[in-house]
């Protein structure tokens, strides 16, 4: 499914106001099972927190500081801001019996539970450990994330698009195409096909003659 397709999908949904987050998306059939029409579920409390303080990103390595795998570091794979969950890349994992059937009789599957923010920190780059973060202004008027210990900045970290892509990051044009390369000239016409082309450039020659076919 495209990207477009999601966006616009997500535009119609409309929330009840004591809907209950979860981790499937709201327009999701998973999602309407959790919460069905007319069904009150127990208000769930979440700190708020604003979108600019909001301190761990998808791809950011954090560190577990409580639970059965307080003390391991990993990878933030999710982001949940309306319930404050982070999930991360192989850890905090429980395990689901599903697909059983009448002739089947099912197995295990292993899916990451969501962890609270406030039992995870970022780790530091620059020795591994884990830290808190502040927010602060750079010379340039970079808003970035520095080290409480350290005191060294923590980059955002690069992560692909749903396409793909992978984001440039640089803003100072140092590695973009320069005017001159953009405008030179590399193409030559040719009135060659394309298979002459291949060949000339890999050496081939052809020694066969055309044979005329006739039509009578």
């Amino acid at each position: 499914m495209r990207l477009t397709a999601l966006l616009s999908m997500a535009a119609r949904v409309v929330t009840p106001k004591d809907y209950r987050y979860g981790t499937n998306r709201p327009w999701t059939e998973a999602a309407k099972r959790m919460n069905p029409p007319g069904k009150r579920r127990k208000k769930v409390f979440v700190e708020p927190i604003e979108a600019e303080d909001w301190a761990i990103l998808k791809g950011d390595m954090v560190e577990i500081l409580a639970g059965k795998d307080k003390g391991k570091q990993g990878k933030v794979i999710q982001v949940f801001r309306r319930r404050n969950w982070v999930i991360l890349e192989g850890l905090n994992t429980h395990f689901r019996y599903v697909g059983k059937v009448k002739d089947y009789r099912g197995t295990y599957v292993a899916s990451e539970a969501p962890l609270l923010l406030r039992d995870v920190a970022l780790v530091d780059p620059s020795d591994r450990k884990p830290t808190q973060i502040e927010w602060k202004y750079t010379e340039e008027g970079e808003r970035v994330r520095v080290s409480s210990r350290t005191g060294r900045i923590i980059p955002k970290p690069v992560v692909e698009r749903r396409d793909g892509i992978v984001p440039l990051q640089w803003k100072d044009g140092s590695k973009d195409t320069s005017p001159e390369d953009a405008l030179e000239k590399t193409y030559v016409p040719s009135l060659k096909t394309l298979e002459e082309e291949v060949m000339e450039k890999l050496g081939i020659q052809e020694h066969r003659r055309h044979q005329k076919s006739y039509w009578y």
